[in-house]
């Protein structure tokens, strides 16, 4: 490896802790290997790779799963709380009984709605709202750490 190359990564990291400290680093490490994980979605007739940091939401109506993310709809099968127990530790909550939201991708959360960034409206029961509010608090408040890369 250049020495040269090293010692300049070296100092990049060593200003970043200054600035963000050592919580700032572990935050961005996690959120570089939580973009880097992906999602299996697979039917009978076919398996769709996903990032993970691309779902805005999963719905299910029957044993039918959708999986809505930013490159489209995809379709599984299977049960919400099996899925939300894949992807709980990634930031995904459930919102009402048949639809799971990933907190990242909340920009609103009103009285019985959620609206995310691409501008989707879920619907928010009763029942779940003061967990996702605690959640989307908690995730907000810990994002105050802001990274410019």
């Amino acid at each position: 490896m250049d020495l040269s190359k090293d010692k300049h990564l070296q100092k990049t990291i060593s200003e970043f802790i200054d600035h963000y400290g050592t919580s700032g680093l572990q935050h961005a490490l996690k959120l570089y290997i939580d973009m880097q994980q992906e999602y299996v979605c697979k039917t009978k007739t076919s398996i769709s790779k996903i990032k993970i940091y691309d779902i805005y939401y999963l719905e299910i109506m029957g044993h039918h799963i959708d999986v809505h993310t930013e490159q489209g709809t995809f379709r599984k099968y299977g049960t919400l709380n099996n899925e939300l127990k894949k992807l709980s530790s990634y930031g995904f909550i459930k919102c009402n009984q048949s639809c799971v939201v990933a907190i990242n991708k909340i920009r609103t959360v009103l009285s019985n709605e959620i609206i995310l960034f691409n501008h989707e409206h879920l619907y928010m029961s009763r029942h779940y709202a003061p967990n996702v509010l605690m959640v989307y608090s908690c995730h907000n408040s810990s994002n105050d750490i802001k990274i410019n890369v």
